[in-house]
């Protein structure tokens, strides 16, 4: 009886197998041809709230995001030495309609070594990016982005709590890197979705102690503000 049984139970475990395989992971969208590309770019900020901004724009637009080839895992954008690396491919060919995007919380951060990767809690090392460095490459990005003829937005970088360490970031860091991203997009008249001047009256309700990452309420809340975002700028470029 065993042996009878064990071809049957190989084949119907290769076929589940391969079944498992082929399904796209979570963050792989399945885009409505019918409907406008939206894409966000950002670090692990925004990874804790893409996946609600496409249900909150489910209808409306196709939501991607960077991830692995499988759709199993979200791909963090990390600081802007890697964007300026890796935004052709994150790009991709890809009509795109919106872009939504932000850098800053990994530039900030101390780091062993100027723009290495190995953090650090001593106020004595360096940050990632200088906020020169942080603005030249900015610029860099944005003149990409601009080529694509998408609508452009940008997320200022939301508030460090006090405290904050591993890697170590001082609170007052958004605000530098903020003002000088700020005056990048006035230039090249990108819209600016003021992510800090909303969570900074309400982080102790919205983030985790002594971190930069949110709650799940205030990831949702972060949603919304994107979701909103988006709406009005693909209102805005349909009226174009």
């Amino acid at each position: 009886m065993l042996k009878a049984f064990t071809p049957f139970c190989f084949v119907l475990l290769i076929s589940t197998t391969l079944a498992a395989a082929d399904k796209p992971g979570k963050w792989a969208e399945k885009p409505d041809p019918k409907l406008p590309n939206v894409l966000i770019l950002g670090d692990s900020i925004s990874i804790g709230y893409t996946l609600q901004v496409r249900d909150l724009l489910k209808g409306k637009a196709n939501v991607f995001r960077p991830h692995t080839a499988d759709g199993t895992k979200p791909e963090n954008c990390s600081g802007t030495t890697k964007g300026v690396e890796s935004i052709d491919r994150w790009l991709g060919d890809r009509k795109w309609d919106v872009i939504h995007f932000n850098w800053g919380l990994h530039d900030l951060k101390h780091v062993t070594e100027p723009g290495g990767n190995t953090v650090s809690n001593k106020a004595e090392d360096p940050v990632q990016a200088t906020v020169l460095q942080y603005s030249q490459n900015i610029e860099k990005i944005v003149e990409r982005l601009d080529k694509t003829g998408a609508k452009l937005i940008f997320a200022t970088t939301t508030p460090v709590v006090p405290g904050t360490t591993g890697p170590l970031r001082e609170p007052e860091s958004p605000s530098k890197y903020n003002a000088a991203a700020v005056k990048i997009m006035k230039e090249h008249g990108v819209s600016v979705n003021d992510l800090f001047a909303f969570c900074d009256p309400q982080i102790e309700k919205l983030q985790r102690p002594k971190n930069v990452h949110f709650t799940d309420a205030g990831s949702q809340a972060l949603a919304e503000q994107v979701a909103k975002a988006i709406e009005s700028a693909l209102a805005s470029k349909s009226d174009n």
